[in-house]
């Protein structure tokens, strides 16, 4: 039988039919947005997984330019140490963040280190796409991985060459963003659809009793901020975003080939037909023969091929109909009738909507 497709009924039967959702998980407000921010730099205080500096030269560099702005002259000495690792540093600038906050970063070895574990990120300035520093990031480094290793084995648990640092970085610059002086604001669908824009615009003209948000296409609703005679535009944005909404999905069924997990909308429909599906294994098997000359007698050993090919062919679940389907349970119980197993659903599901009759969007990752 195929669970895969109840378990998404059984976990929350409200899917069955999906209810309203806040506004602020449908749509991105214009504007306001995080920005990315990364960094180069080094960790020390590694315990022997450092960097190999032969197999990672740009590690010696990086350390020369730090000692040496920290007035230590290394200019001509041979220095290989194995306690440091060249890192790139990552973070997220959130919406209206102010100089003085903190944000977590998250660190990686780009070199050929073991682990990051037990070592300290040193500061490092972290750069937008603008070139300009908004972050400066340093401190302990958080890595949830262990390695271990013999002359003869070696085992690895989770991922050691990366890592965390809870609000390891320093916000030194601010987004020259002001969100008062708007005037006009855009909602941006993340699932672009006209009947969910439109009942977005017609929810928030509820919301004020007034034409304030008109729909400009699938994914566009654009808000008139002084149309809501709010205080701000904080205040309008405070008001509307916990608006209630009820999505229009798309039909539509995901396939995970690697995994077998498939899952199906709602609104996914199967026209009537017929499926048969069998299985058939070819097997090819090399069991060569020896044939050596008689004890005393001249001659020399030789090597006589022999394959045995053989198909075999499973009785498979012969032609089986699906009738038409109106619901989603309809279409479970009738590919349930298949008796088959997820990844024989995968191609059956596939079959069909080659037929045309699966009507949906058929996505496989």
């Amino acid at each position: 039988m195929i669970r895969v497709f109840v378990f998404l009924l059984l976990i929350c039967p409200s899917l069955a039919c999906a209810g309203a959702i806040r506004l602020k998980d449908l749509v991105d407000f214009d504007g306001v947005r995080g920005n990315d921010l990364v960094g180069y730099g080094l960790v020390v205080g590694l315990n022997g997984t450092g960097d190999g500096l032969r197999n990672s030269p740009f590690t010696e560099e990086i350390m020369s330019s730090i000692l040496e702005r920290l007035g230590v002259n290394v200019n001509g000495e041979d220095f290989r140490p194995k306690n440091v690792a060249a890192v790139l540093v990552t973070a997220t600038l959130p919406p209206f963040a102010r100089v003085g906050g903190q944000i977590d970063v998250t660190v990686s070895a780009i070199g050929d280190s073991k682990g990051l574990l037990g070592g300290t990120l040193v500061m490092t300035p972290l750069n937008a796409a603008d070139g300009q520093i908004y972050a400066v990031a340093q401190g302990t480094v958080l890595a949830g991985g262990a390695a271990a290793e013999g002359d003869a084995a070696a085992v690895v648990r989770g991922v050691p060459t990366s890592g965390v640092i809870p609000s390891g970085a320093r916000i030194e610059r601010e987004i020259d963003f002001e969100l008062s002086a708007l005037t006009q604001m855009r909602l941006a669908l993340r699932e672009p659809d006209f009947t969910t824009a439109g009942r977005i615009e017609n929810a928030i003209n509820s919301e004020f009793n007034r034409a304030v948000a008109v729909m400009r296409d699938s994914g566009t609703v654009e808000l008139n901020i002084a149309a809501t005679r709010a205080p701000s535009t904080a205040h309008a944005i405070g008001r509307i975003e916990n608006i209630l909404v009820e999505p229009e999905r798309k039909a539509r069924v995901v396939v995970d080939q690697r995994s077998g997990t498939i899952v199906m909308g709602r609104d996914v429909r199967i026209s009537r037909v017929a499926v048969s599906q069998g299985n058939l294994t070819l097997r090819v098997e090399e069991a060569p023969i020896a044939i050596q000359p008689n004890p005393f007698a001249r001659g020399e050993t030789v090597v006589v091929p022999r394959t045995v090919a053989d198909i075999e062919e499973d009785e498979g679940t012969g032609l089986a109909e699906i009738p038409d389907a109106t619901t989603l349970s309809e279409v479970v119980a009738g590919l349930n009738a298949l008796g088959v197993s997820p990844r024989d659903m995968i191609d059956i599901l596939k079959t069909i909507k080659a037929a045309g009759a699966l009507h949906a969007e058929f996505v496989v990752r």
